[in-house]
């Protein structure tokens, strides 16, 4: 299967990147299909061939999700950017605070159930 996705090239502490379509499985090094442009995160410039990346999507090949968001900032493909880092501490552990508060709510406005009466054999005094 292929893949569209970024090659990075450059000096220590330099890097800017390739878009490239190469085997999803292939090592970042190794061996492409099609050079369809570059990135340079230090200055934010990108140059991508358009016309090339939408006939690698119509073909079918898949772009990793950095690639997918810098399609999306060049206009090739519309769509949503997809969220690359997770959630930061301070709003995970603020989530777990505010959730621990809805339990507790939940738990004291829950009616307090009766315990079943047992179901005892009627005794009937015989006389």
């Amino acid at each position: 299967m292929l893949a569209i996705k970024l090659k990075r090239i450059g000096k220590k502490h330099q890097a800017s990147f390739r878009v490239v379509v190469a085997e999803k499985r292939s090592k970042v090094q190794g061996r492409f299909v099609e050079d369809l442009g570059w990135v340079n995160p230090r200055t934010n410039t990108r140059s991508v061939d358009t016309v090339r990346a939408s006939y690698w999507l119509s073909v079918g090949a898949q772009p990793t999700p950095t690639a997918w968001n810098l399609l999306v900032k060049t206009g090739v493909v519309r769509g949503k950017k997809i969220p690359l880092h997770g959630k930061s501490k301070q709003s995970v552990s603020t989530e777990a605070a505010t959730d621990k508060k809805v339990e507790a709510s939940v738990a004291v406005s829950a009616p307090i159930a009766k315990p079943a009466e047992e179901n005892k054999p009627e005794t009937t005094s015989s006389q």
